[in-house]
């Protein structure tokens, strides 16, 4: 009987332990990808296995637990070394490193208060037209959204959230559209100035841009609707490319003026050409604000979760960021992201 037992205990061991192999391998492999430079990183399919980041740190907490549980030590220890790894990317997500002042009110008041210092925005992509207008028009008016940025904008699309009644509530806007189809927008509670149809000049989209005056016109904002080009296959040179671009317009911004850029990027923060276009001047909202994962896609799958954090809000310098939240909304694959700014 006890011979039966210990055979029994010996098999179970054996599986566990090829099963923490198996993970640990995965662990080790994605946690690598994390280092390929930026100029290999359109290798194919790399900047998919980079978005999911995150989740080979769970990949390696199993691993190192299955290790540990089936006593392979070297599964364990290559395990825990890949967690440190994650854990070193991804806790700064975790800790906040700047806070809006307590007199932050963009979000209580019962109307956009635009005589302040502080805004409300909200940046969504609408899936090509399908996203539900009336329910964006909602979260605009319930979340007190001065700034709302777009993607994947059609014509009908913009007449109904008219119809819903944004023009009431933003009247000021400017969308533009590289392939007189789909387009981008910004739109503001007060008047947008210097408003433009591509601020990036970029070969994914046009990403119009407009100045927002804040604190009663003592401080502005020129803010952006970004939207780079998919990761999908036979696209990895041009997603490069696109955040590439987006690269050259940051090295060469106005250093006198703050920008704020919100949008679809189809990148993360693990991925090296969205850290290159950061570069030391421009910083991720969620990171900066410490509100962790900021999973925005897939948004619109029943069974499955959302996976990866591609949409952003992009802050300048002397512009701090707080009430960092993600929202779904019904029709998109993307749920919304939403921040108050404060500028300094």
């Amino acid at each position: 009987m006890n011979t039966q037992r210990g055979s029994h205990s010996s098999l179970l061991r054996m599986i566990v332990s090829i099963i923490a192999r198996i993970i640990m391998l995965l662990a080790v492999l994605g946690t690598l990808t994390r280092l390929v430079p930026s100029q290999f990183s359109d290798i194919p399919y790399l900047p998919a296995i980079i978005s999911l980041m995150p989740w080979f740190a769970l990949a390696s907490a199993i691993a190192l637990a299955l290790g540990l549980l089936s006593r392979r030590w070297t599964t364990a220890l290559i395990a825990l070394v890949c967690l440190c790894a994650q854990v070193w990317w991804q806790y700064p997500f975790f800790t906040s490193h700047q806070s809006l002042p307590s007199s932050a009110s963009a979000v209580t008041s019962t109307a956009p208060n635009t005589a302040d210092a502080y805004a409300r925005v909200m940046t969504f992509n609408v899936y090509k037209g399908r996203a539900d207008a009336q329910s964006i028009v909602n979260t605009v008016k319930n979340e007190r959204v001065e700034v709302l940025a777009l993607q994947e904008t059609t014509d009908d699309f913009i007449t109904k959230l008219d119809q819903a009644g944004l023009s009431d509530y933003l009247p000021y806007s400017k969308v533009s559209s590289s392939d007189n189809h789909f387009g981008n927008g910004i739109w503001s509670a007060t008047q947008l100035t210097s408003a433009v149809k591509d601020q990036v000049n970029s070969s994914a989209s046009y990403m119009p841009a407009g100045t927002v005056m804040l604190s009663g016109g003592k401080a502005s904002i020129r803010f952006i609707s970004v939207h780079t080009t998919s990761p999908t296959s036979g696209n990895w040179k041009q997603w490069k490319r696109s955040l590439s671009e987006l690269q050259q317009f940051t090295e060469h911004a106005d250093v006198n003026t703050k920008f704020v850029l919100m949008g679809d990027f189809n990148a993360t923060y693990d991925h090296a050409p969205f850290r290159d276009f950061l570069g030391s001047r421009f910083s991720d909202a969620a990171r900066t604000s410490g509100a962790g994962f900021t999973l925005t896609w897939p948004s619109n799958r029943e069974y499955i979760p959302r996976l990866v954090a591609i949409d952003h809000i992009v802050t300048d310098q002397g512009v701090s960021v707080g009430n960092v939240k993600v929202l779904p909304i019904t029709g998109s694959d993307h749920a919304a992201l939403l921040s108050t700014l404060y500028v300094q």
